[in-house]
């Protein structure tokens, strides 16, 4: 079964690589018949595929494809072209990235190369998630980890592996997620001061429903101003098999409000403040929401989420030694729950929190000679979170208090640098180290003996990174990267003996992550103009120390009973021309548990099935229209999160194998670029076609059904 996996990856890699390699056809008649001044402009076009987009990151400014780290970057159009009901929605074809849980909104969470479950507490912190550059995290017992709408954002950017921690903060074992709001220049157009967008959706399986509004205005050339609002809702959808998903019925409200502000000597300097709030109040849910558990029974739950950020950023593009970016962001995720079913338990009818503040500032300073330059950044990030979960229950041994979920304090300060070296524009050397310093301390209504219960720690994250380019069309890669992940405020406090006391001894999982790959970047391929590029990352991934639950009735609740080893390949590839397009994701990854007492050779339940992607699309440029089929297989999977997780402290394990699946999705758009339509948008698509009845090794529960989708909108400009 391995075998046929990696076959799989290297055939696709081989293919795609023979292909890069071939020389360009001869041109077309039509081609043929263009001017000199015609074939030279087209020769010129910078084709943006997937890997051709650009990476937020310090240092020099670079496309995906050359970056010495698996990177995918998602633009607004990809994210309007998934017509994501969630947030998972969005993540669909991004190699290594799977969702855990349910597709319940508020069942999700993230899963990068293996690292996350809804079912291990904390995994959250294993992967780092950024809201304009405010760090988001909730963990609850049966619920998800992020709660926000995608027609917040216009782009989402995904670092895969540890070594993003240099920059993000150490414990991001699987990588990071960053999200970016829209803005008001996305929607005003030359020689417009406003602007209006109005969306409306529709999917049939459920009867989801999207309306939203957007204004933008700009009040001069240094101001200018973006309102939105947007109303999403859904009934419980359906499953292949006919049955209904329970509890993923939801209504939710959302908005944006965001200025930005351009002031200083040539206006280059930016400030911008924005405020996000997503709210859902939904009446008699499913209180296990990662995964269907009737015995929880039913829950009256009120989400809401809060985001506002205020950033600067001031490049000085007169001094190379200065360039500034900061920000200081406020961060609030509650959950209110009441009339809860399930009678005698704390955890039902209770409010949970999280409040975090934030502060990032960070400069870079350039230095060069001849055939060289080198980018020097170096910052500091200090956040304050607190954390509170309150029960009215008062049939306990301590009331109004939930001993699984502990309140308490975080606070943290991070110091990094990362110095990048690029030589004759082919050779860049990236090192990098992060030292972050954690002060916790337990709520009062934690324990008496809160001050036996204060805990200080640091963890380290260095990290060196290659890539050279061999041609102009090939580049290497490779990477070390070590970080470390400090133990969470429920790892620390939650207790279930009568003298609650830290948990004692425990230790910093780390991770050890080794990387090397290749890319393949060509024009002209097949006509001008067009470009095929391919990427392909290989990782190996040690981990030690790993935090999980103990067996009932210990002294401490938590414990470092965990080792894993953690290895595959990605594989992500595109071409673009104008009429023919095409993407291909696959993601082969392998994990074992090696826990003491496991043998040593456990499937790791939480690493995702082997899985290929493949689009295939045309174009009609002068219309405006796209259209094509999405395939995308999932291979039998020996190990699931429906098994006993590798955290448990149990030897016994139970492999729950998942056969493999394959759906089709066929979608289309048009988007008139002139004429009196100018502005009008509209996507369709079908997804399953064929209904199939599957479940993600990664998920609790099976996955939705056949589902028609159509999008509307419109962009007025005045």
């Amino acid at each position: 079964m391995v075998i046929r996996h990696w076959r799989s990856a290297l055939l696709a890699c081989t293919a795609i690589g023979v292909l890069s390699a071939l020389p360009a056809y001869s041109q077309s008649p039509t081609q043929a018949q263009q001017t000199p001044e015609e074939e030279a402009a087209s020769q010129k076009t910078d084709r943006v595929t997937p890997l051709k987009k650009i990476v937020v990151g310090a240092g020099q400014r670079k496309v995906a494809i050359d970056t010495p780290q698996a990177v995918t970057v998602l633009d607004q159009k990809d994210i309007d072209d998934t017509q994501a009901e969630t947030i998972g929605d969005v993540f669909r074809d991004v190699p290594g990235v799977s969702i855990a849980g349910s597709e319940r909104v508020f069942g999700e969470a993230f899963n990068i190369r293996g690292i996350g479950s809804t079912e291990d507490s904390a995994d959250g912190s294993r992967i780092v998630v950024n809201v304009d550059g405010a760090q988001k995290f909730y963990e609850q017992y049966r619920m998800g980890s992020f709660f926000s709408d995608p027609e917040l954002y216009k782009s989402v950017e995904v670092l895969r592996g540890p070594a993003s921690s240099t920059l993000y903060g150490a414990g991001a074992l699987g990588g990071v997620i960053n999200f970016t709001t829209k803005d008001a220049a996305d929607f005003l157009q030359d020689g417009n001061n406003n602007a209006l967008r109005l969306k409306g959706s529709y999917e049939s399986n459920g009867d989801g429903y999207l309306a939203s509004s957007i204004f933008a205005h700009k009040f001069n050339d240094n101001a200018e101003f973006l309102g939105m609002l947007n109303k999403r809702g859904s009934g419980e959808f359906e499953l292949g098999d006919g049955t209904d998903l329970s509890g993923s019925d939801f209504q939710s409200w959302s908005g944006l409000a965001k200025g930005t502000f351009h002031f200083g000597d040539g206006d280059e300097q930016i400030a911008r403040i924005s405020y996000q709030h997503w709210d859902s109040n939904a009446n008699d849910q499913d209180y296990a929401q990662t995964g269907t558990q009737s015995v929880f029974g039913t829950v009256d739950r009120h989400v809401i989420d809060d985001t506002a950020v205020f950033s600067y950023e001031n490049p000085v593009s007169d001094n190379p030694w200065l360039d500034i970016k900061a920000s200081i962001s406020y961060s609030n995720t509650k959950v209110d729950q009441n009339n809860g079913s399930f009678v005698g338990s704390d955890i039902i009818n209770a409010d949970y929190g999280y409040q975090t503040w934030q502060a990032n500032l960070q400069n870079t300073s350039e230095f060069s000679g001849e055939g060289w330059v080198n980018y020097l950044t170096y910052g500091t990030q200090i956040s304050r979170q607190d954390r509170n979960a309150v029960s009215p229950f008062t049939g306990s041994a301590t009331p109004g208090v939930i001993t699984t979920h502990p309140e308490g304090t975080d606070n943290k300060i991070g110091l990094f640098v990362q110095n990048e070296y690029i030589y004759d524009e082919r050779l860049t050397i990236i090192g990098g180290v992060r030292g972050d310093f954690v002060w916790r301390e337990p709520g009062d209504s934690v324990t008496q003996y809160k001050d036996e219960s204060d805990i200080s720690d640091q963890a380290f994250s260095p990290k060196i990174a290659a890539h050279y380019k061999l041609t102009d069309d090939l580049g290497v890669f490779g990477s070390i990267a070590h970080t470390e992940r400090l133990p969470t405020l429920d790892e620390l406090y939650t207790w279930t003996t009568a003298k609650p006391l830290p948990s004692e001894d425990l230790k910093k999982e780390k991770s050890n992550n080794y990387e090397a790959g290749f890319a393949v970047s060509h024009d002209d391929l097949f006509q001008s103009g067009d470009n095929i590029s391919l990427k392909t990352t290989a990782f190996y991934n040690d981990l030690t120390n790993m935090i999980g639950l103990t067996p009932t009735g210990a002294t401490t609740y938590y414990r470092n009973i965990g080792k894993a080893r953690i290895y595959g390949v990605e594989i992500e590839g595109a071409y673009d021309s104008d009429y023919m397009f095409s993407k291909l994701a696959y993601t082969g990854t392998q994990g074992q548990d090696k826990t003491p007492g496991n043998n040593f050779n456990e499937p790791l339940p939480t690493v995702p099935a082997h899985k290929i992607a493949f689009t295939l699309g045309g174009r009609l440029p002068d219309q405006g229209i796209e259209y094509g089929a999405r395939l995308t297989h999932a291979f039998e999977s020996q190990n699931s999160v429906r098994g006993t997780s590798f955290s448990s402290a149990s030897a016994a394990k139970t492999v729950v194998p998942t056969p493999d699946w394959t759906t089709v999705d066929l979608f289309a758009s048009w988007r008139p670029q002139s004429g009196q339509l100018e502005g009008w948008q509209v996507i369709a698509s079908a997804n399953n076609i064929f209904n199939e009845y599957y479940i993600e090794n990664t998920a609790l529960d099976y996955s939705k059904g056949r589902s028609f989708k159509l999008t509307l909108s419109k962009q007025f400009g005045w």
